[in-house]
């Protein structure tokens, strides 16, 4: 496996943005303790987004992803999408299009890795679990599936208590537009012939429990191939670092 640390101009952004990249390397006959799945076709492609508190570097420096990743030859893609939710920001830079749209364009450019629906996923934590799935409903002839562990799958309830970040996402006194609320875009995609797969991952004893059991209902009652899986753990590292194997079984080690 090779790893990059990868500056580029974003123009969704008007910055320079920073990414890491985890991807198979050719040739990598004598590397000692890793499954090197180096191929010459296109690489299938996970977008791996972080949480409110952390940046691009967190799955490096808490998981072992490269390792995980290597067993699948798959390539990693981890952006740094600071305190955005994701979102196109009033008070702030255009993040859900620099995520779902020209980060994938960027990577195709750079790298060589699928632009086959089938062969494009994402996931996260947190924020990230949010930003994940809101990109998948919204692009779901972008994304196969979606993995969200530990998301906040309300956002008016978790930004509703800390007004300067939902201030700075949406603007004062706005209401979350239906584009950026989870559970408004299952219900207007619920007849699409094209969905993503689901996996939603969550420990009984996270404040972000309660959010997750109610979304995981409107999943279900509107026609969503879900997987769901629980577990004893809280808002932490070992927690996700266990699911992140099981996110990556699930979406690439035949389901």
């Amino acid at each position: 496996m090779a790893f990059i640390s990868l500056d580029f101009y974003s123009e969704a952004l008007g910055m320079q943005s920073e990414v890491f990249v985890v991807i198979p390397q050719n040739g990598a006959l004598g590397e000692i303790g890793i499954d090197n799945n180096g191929s010459d076709k296109k690489f299938k492609v996970l977008y791996l987004l972080h949480g409110l508190s952390d940046d691009h570097t967190i799955w490096m420096r808490r998981t072992s992803i490269e390792r995980y990743a290597s067993r699948y030859g798959i390539c990693v893609v981890m952006p740094n999408g600071h305190r955005s939710f994701y979102t196109d920001m009033k008070y702030g830079g255009d993040y859900y299009k620099y995520i779902s749209k020209e980060l994938p364009m960027r990577m195709r450019e750079f790298f060589n890795v699928s632009d086959k629906r089938e062969d494009n996923y994402i996931a996260g934590l947190s924020m990230g679990g949010y930003g994940a799935l809101k990109a998948a409903l919204r692009e779901p002839d972008r994304f196969a599936a979606a993995s969200a562990l530990s998301a906040v799958t309300d956002i008016s309830e978790f930004c509703g208590e800390r007004s300067e970040l939902f201030t700075a996402i949406f603007g004062e006194g706005q209401a979350v537009p239906d584009e950026d609320d989870l559970i408004k875009l299952v219900d207007a995609h619920k007849n699409d012939k094209v969905k993503p797969d689901i996996f939603i991952g969550i420990g009984k004893q996270d404040g972000l429990y309660a959010q997750n059991v109610r979304f995981k209902k409107v999943l279900e009652d509107n026609g969503y191939d879900l997987t769901y899986r629980e577990s004893d753990g809280v808002h932490c590292w070992e927690f996700w670092d266990e699911y992140i194997q099981y996110t990556l079984q699930w979406m690439f080690g035949g389901k």
